[in-house]
């Protein structure tokens, strides 16, 4: 068999011209109005990561529903993407809906709270295990809140991340280590207001004596970890990994949060309930709302205290926390709904073993052709890297990254109706997800192994 190190880039490059031209030919309605909104939009797209996708234009959607989607041009596609977590619960699950419809008539928003609110606070400390909660409408914002929380109560300056770690567009976590281990801004950002060297330290994800180091003059104010790397592609932590994260922090008197929008994917109350976390913060965010936007950060009883104690009455709507649509009445609406009936424990079940089901199927077609690729699961998400082992490091799988023949691959199953992530080659499971589904990726993918090495 033909391994990866000899694949043949002209092969490559001939699959990819006639899988472009296919996906043309079959998408001219999506063409033409990619072509119509340049017009008025940047680029033709609402918001510029949507040029992203593989094909030479992106799909627009007619209508989705449970764990599909149509397109524009009349073509049914498997959603493995699922708004990259945002529509985890499915496209318009019941539940959802009718509470969303039910609000609407009742008050969108009015600067008030409602008994959802305390609902989903109750079974947010009931997942998580955390004291007190507030609501936001993006992991971002809370994010950015519990930062500067963390900062408030601590009197220290600095935000300490993982190598090549993702927490949506906040500032301060778009640092990255250089190659002599320096901290720098990651590639590609835009605009940042400061040097992130001034206000983030950085660690290779897995690096204990390095976190040690970081730590150790007690000027750190906050870890945010993602308990796995997922952006940058699925990686895992070592055994003891996060046991000595969280003795680290507690002995520097550093506030961990841990940041679960992604890693909710490990299980109902994410990898902090899996891998029994002891977080002092904690976000969560897109999932809970069932395609509303809608996150939430909690934190621990003494965390709050603190906080309350800290913050006068006066100051509560002018620290740099808040938002006027944080924690409306529709969101709240939409967060019992899909953590009450949508995303149940049940779900997570079968969600769970459909994860296990594609990571089995995709690690059965890379032995099958002696493909030095290896799969890695994270409860219902799973991903193949182009390396024989499991990455340990976000700098390893970065260099490991190969975004022609990801392209291709994306491409591949998007001509034959399968959506992944646009970012690295990630699929994730809903509650409405079916074992066909996954089979038929699995299908299509050995296909595309096929074509590449056979």
């Amino acid at each position: 068999m033909t391994s990866l190190r000899t694949l043949d880039r002209g092969r490559l490059a001939r699959h990819m011209a006639d899988e472009t031209a296919r996906f043309v030919a079959e998408h001219p309605r999506s063409q033409q109005l990619h072509e119509r909104a340049k017009a008025s939009l940047l680029d033709g797209v609402p918001m510029n990561w949507m040029v992203r996708w593989a094909g030479p234009f992106p799909l627009f959607v007619e209508e989705a529903s449970g764990a599909r989607f149509t397109c524009v041009d009349g073509h049914e596609y498997v959603d493995l993407c699922l708004g990259d977590t945002g529509s985890m619960a499915g496209h318009g699950p019941g539940p959802t809906i009718a509470a969303v419809e039910r609000q609407l008539r009742r008050g969108i928003t009015h600067m008030l709270p409602t008994e959802d609110a305390i609902w989903a606070g109750e079974e947010l400390q009931r997942r998580f295990g955390l004291q007190s909660w507030q609501f936001t409408l993006s992991a971002t914002d809370a994010n950015r809140f519990a930062i500067r929380l963390a900062r408030h109560i601590s009197g220290r300056s600095k935000v300490l991340v993982h190598d090549q770690c993702y927490h949506g567009s906040v500032d301060e976590t778009f640092a990255v280590l250089d190659s002599d281990g320096r901290v720098g801004p990651r590639e590609g950002l835009i605009g940042p207001p400061v040097d992130v060297a001034a206000t983030t330290r950085v660690v290779d994800f897995n690096d204990v004596d390095g976190l040690a180091r970081a730590l150790a003059d007690r000027d750190v104010a906050a870890v945010l970890f993602e308990p796995a790397l997922t952006n940058i592609g699925i990686v895992l932590p070592e055994p003891g990994y996060h046991d000595a994260v969280r003795d680290l922090t507690r002995q520097t008197d550093t506030i961990l949060i841990i940041d679960e929008t992604h890693t909710i994917c490990a299980g109902p109350a994410g990898a902090t309930g899996a891998w029994g976390l002891e977080p002092d913060m904690l976000v969560i965010g897109k999932t809970i709302g069932g395609g509303i936007p809608a996150a939430a950060y909690g934190m621990s009883r003494e965390i709050a205290d603190r906080v309350s104690a800290s913050i006068p009455e006066k100051d509560a709507d002018v620290g740099g926390i808040g938002g006027t649509l944080a924690g409306y009445a529709l969101s709240l609406a939409a967060v019992r709904a899909t953590l009450g009936e949508v995303l149940t424990d049940a779900a997570f079940e079968r969600m769970l073993q459909l994860g296990e089901r594609w990571a089995d199927g995709g690690d059965g077609v890379i032995r099958s052709h002696d493909v030095p690729w290896h799969v890695t699961r994270l409860g219902a998400r799973a991903e193949y890297h182009f390396m024989p082992e499991p990455p340990r490091t976000g700098a390893e799988q970065a260099a490991n990254a190969d975004p022609e023949l990801e392209r291709f691959l994306h491409l591949w199953a998007m001509n034959r109706r399968i959506l992944m992530t646009p970012f690295h080659n990630m699929a994730l499971m809903s509650p409405v997800t079916v074992e066909a589904d996954v089979d038929r990726h699995s299908e299509v993918f050995e296909a595309a192994v096929v074509a590449l090495f056979d």
